[in-house]
């Protein structure tokens, strides 16, 4: 059923980076809910495998001593979810992971596979791009840490050095304290489907809840890769709390993405419901965060 050279099993984080090295050409395998597929498809036939799933080390959500969310690449979607740190903090996200395939997928699929996975449309990629993520890499030199925007390099090829894993997701104190924010994944089916687009957006407003202090956006599949609107954000930001402001905001989108044709979707299509999808996350957002429009 799977073509596959070796099969190593990691015994530690320091042990999977010196298999890293002995076998250059081997695959990291956390879940497996996306490796496993493709060598059923062929796509990986005869590679050897690095299996870190053992490593529960990597698993779970915590606050650390710069009281930032960090969340291990070996948690499931289905723990972050239902992790109170997340829910307390950072809601959106286990809103948007629980859209993840089905309930195997979401208790088998973990955060640093998905994001490692490269891909546009994976449904965590633009909510951690819009609360500004940090990646925690570790390998022969120790840690390395990396914006979640300079972590994906083009489609399908992320910033992982030869003798590195992912280790971390760490989320800043500055991204997500008093921030409120709102995911929406459109789809062609409500279920078990990946992205036609998916839009992140959060807002940070003022004590009165008049003025728009901060706000950020990201999209999945409006590129190549999942990316921040920042023309859009500095179209927000220090505005008042308005459907006005909210209006141009949406509007604005259109002159940071860059969607493609494709047969799930048009270019055209895809700007139309990126900006639907921007004014709704951006209404939602303000309303989460105790504003009126």
């Amino acid at each position: 059923m799977y073509d596959l050279k070796a099969l190593y099993e990691a015994s530690s984080v320091q042990n999977a980076v010196e298999l890293r090295l002995e076998h250059p050409e081997a695959q990291i395998i956390a879940g497996g809910s996306d490796v496993l597929v493709q060598m059923r498809e062929g796509k990986r036939a005869g590679k050897e495998l690095i299996s870190i799933y053992g490593l529960d080390e990597l698993r779970g959500v915590s606050i650390d001593e710069n009281d930032s969310i960090r969340i291990g690449s070996l948690t499931s979607f289905s723990h972050i979810t239902r992790d109170p740190i997340i829910q307390k903090y950072i809601n959106v996200l286990g809103q948007a992971v629980d859209m993840v395939g089905g309930p195997q997928i979401r208790n088998i699929g973990t955060i640093g596979g998905n994001t490692c996975n490269g891909v546009t449309s994976a449904d965590s990629a633009s909510t951690l791009h819009a609360w500004e993520a940090i990646v925690e890499l570790t390998g022969s030199e120790g840690k390395r840490l990396l914006p979640i925007r300079d972590f994906y390099i083009k489609a399908g090829l992320v910033d992982i050095r030869p003798d590195e894993i992912q280790t971390a997701i760490i989320i800043p104190k500055a991204s997500y304290e008093n921030t409120y924010g709102h995911y929406i994944k459109y789809s062609m089916r409500n279920a078990m489907d990946i992205a036609t687009l998916g839009c992140s957006v959060n807002v940070r407003l003022s004590p009165d809840k008049k003025t728009i202090e901060r706000a950020r956006i990201a999209y999945g599949v409006a590129g190549p890769v999942p990316m921040r609107a920042e023309k859009a954000e500095a179209a927000a930001n220090g505005q008042p709390v308005s459907m006005e402001t909210v209006e141009t905001f949406a509007r604005t989108v259109l002159d940071d993405i860059n969607p493609r044709d494709s047969w799930r979707a048009s270019k055209a299509f895809r700007q139309h419901i990126a900006v639907e999808t921007a004014k709704r996350c951006m209404t939602e957002s303000i309303i989460l965060a105790g504003g009126e429009l």
